[in-house]
């Protein structure tokens, strides 16, 4: 075969291969509008297949993969250790992972997954990554709650646990004799994050003026460190609960004005004129 004659069959093999590019492209597409046509109908294993279809045709539809992942979380039933539901939930951070390997501060992603972790108490994991969400977008003040919520969590966790073997109630105040230790123990383990959790409700609250629920995470915060961390110093005791029911009383006034605002919205309409 000649040049020219092996030109010519490059070209047309080339033609064909991005002929048969295109056309993949133009089915993942397809498959894409139809698995988002099923996952508004709740469908979600339809919409699963769909999307898998989609990625499959054509692996750097983006999309694709972050309608794939939010569809197997969609399956994840926090607290249920079965097999196939943990299945479903790492099968959803596989797939954000991999949109971010292309777009590592893709925020759905970054927190899609930290969500997933901290769903499965997973706090370490969750924190990185809602931190990591924090750099992508630092004026979103729900991702300032989220590590609060898990730096309570976590410090509720270990407290309810060391209590518990020690024979004292979670909620109880360690104070008295032989509770040092256990308290030196739990301030070692979570007063960092702790510290850290009302540092980033404070910024949400900050960013929100009227974020009920980060002041009500602020009033828990402040109550495990009453009861867990001051051991024999009831003076901050007394002002770390002084300062816990003040959040709490914010807390109840923010959500009592937001009840009434949004009264007044239902109740606006035309009134019309009473007989005389």
């Amino acid at each position: 075969m000649n040049r020219i004659a092996r030109l010519v069959t490059a070209v047309a093999v080339a033609a064909v291969l991005l002929g048969a590019t295109g056309c993949n492209k133009l089915r993942a597409r397809d498959q894409l509008n139809k698995g988002v046509q099923s996952f508004k109908g709740a469908n979600y294993e339809e919409a699963i297949e769909h999307f898998k279809n989609a990625v499959n045709l054509d692996s750097e539809l983006r999309v694709a993969k972050l309608y794939l992942a939010t569809a197997y979380a969609q399956q994840y039933v926090p607290g249920v250790d079965t097999p196939e539901n943990i299945r479903n939930a790492q099968l959803a951070i596989d797939q954000y992972k991999q949109v971010l390997e292309k777009d590592p501060n893709n925020v759905n992603c970054l927190k899609g997954i930290a969500f997933l972790y901290m769903q499965q108490k997973k706090f370490d994991d969750a924190r990185v990554y809602y931190k990591k969400a924090i750099d992508a977008d630092p004026n979103d003040p729900e991702t300032y709650y989220s590590v609060g919520v898990i730096d309570w969590s976590a410090a509720y966790k270990d407290a309810a646990e060391a209590k518990s073997k020690a024979g004292v109630k979670v909620e109880d105040e360690l104070k008295g004799k032989g509770s040092q230790k256990l308290c030196d123990e739990l301030k070692g383990k979570d007063g960092a994050a702790v510290d850290e959790g009302m540092k980033m409700l404070q910024t949400a609250i900050d960013k929100r003026q009227d974020y009920d629920d980060a002041m009500a995470y602020m009033n828990l915060l402040y109550r495990r460190k009453a009861n867990d961390m001051t051991c024999e110093d009831a003076e901050t005791r007394a002002e770390y609960v002084k300062t816990a029911n003040e959040w709490s009383d914010k807390a109840m006034a923010a959500r009592k004005k937001k009840a009434e605002e949004a009264s007044k919205k239902t109740n606006t309409g035309i009134v019309l004129d009473q007989p005389k």
